[in-house]
């Protein structure tokens, strides 16, 4: 199938108006011809001024001046090409039933495990809004795959998904487990591998949308980083999920606008930092 083809089927599939609320964007009014206005997601406005066309599945912002389809809005939201855009809307619109319902099982097994809730205060979360806000649950094993069956999912549905490994197992077995824009990230409570993803890249920078035409960026390590400085009232910060900063990150980074980047690593990323290519940062 060519690109162009796969292009046009994503737009049949995902609705631009469905896509936009899913990214928290809430029109304030409506206008002739059952339009949309609302504050744009894409520059920092303060009078409504962007409108979606829900019949055409298409958005202008008289803002900023930019315009198009959903796969373009992807675009611009996540700094990303083309094909990544692509890429991350036949995820959303093939797996995410499936993995909204994942992220809620998770969510209603957080407060019944009280060694995952002593494993947030050890981390430092303490504020029930942040827990809310970051969607935070925690995967106590082996009862993931009978919930979901019982559903109306198949095996081979989360298997596809990456959920439940060959075994039938949940992958994220004793994780705490934090929802991303395209993935699910696992931080276990025990011995075994920290760090988990699903299958597949950790994606863009944490909470990318909201905050990338903030002119001062804070930039963290790790998720738990994100949720300390969050409490403290910053709201200005995003996360790499780790050291290193992959494409789609160093392009967000990248995309022209004018930023100031603060760096807070933990020192055990100092040498990984120190291995990320040289970036030419925008002049303002």
């Amino acid at each position: 199938m060519s690109a162009h083809a796969v292009a046009e089927l994503v737009k049949q599939q995902v609705s631009l108006l469905d896509y936009l609320v899913s990214q928290a964007w809430r029109p304030v009014r409506s206008t002739a011809g059952r339009r949309l206005m609302g504050l744009c997601p894409l520059h920092a406005d303060r009078q409504p001024s962007f409108l979606v066309d829900p019949g055409k599945s298409l958005f202008y912002c008289y803002g900023c001046g930019r315009g198009g389809d959903v796969i373009r809005f992807v675009e611009l939201a996540q700094s990303v090409p083309f094909g990544e855009a692509l890429a991350i809307l036949r995820r959303w619109s093939g797996r995410d039933a499936l993995m909204q319902d994942v992220i809620q099982f998770y969510q209603l097994q957080l407060h019944r495990h009280p060694e995952a809730v002593a494993y947030l205060s050890q981390r430092g979360v303490h504020q029930p809004e942040v827990v809310e806000l970051m969607r935070i649950g925690y995967a106590p094993g082996r009862c993931l795959r009978a919930w979901l069956m019982r559903l109306g999912y198949s095996l081979r549905d989360l298997q596809q998904a990456g959920v439940i490994n060959a075994r039938g197992l949940d992958v994220m077995a004793h994780r705490l487990v934090f929802p991303l824009e395209t993935n699910l990230y696992g931080r276990s409570l025990g011995q075994a591998c920290p760090h988990r993803f699903l299958a597949g890249r950790k994606g863009g920078l944490y909470d990318w949308p909201r905050v990338r035409t903030c002119r001062e960026l804070v930039l963290v390590e790790g998720l738990f980083d994100w949720a300390s400085l969050w409490q403290a009232g910053f709201r200005n910060v995003t996360c790499s999920l780790g050291a290193g900063l992959n494409t789609i990150q160093l392009q967000q980074l990248c995309d022209g606008t004018a930023r100031t980047v603060y760096l807070a690593f933990d020192a055990d990323a100092i040498t990984a930092a120190a291995n990320v290519p040289r970036i030419s940062w925008p002049r303002a």
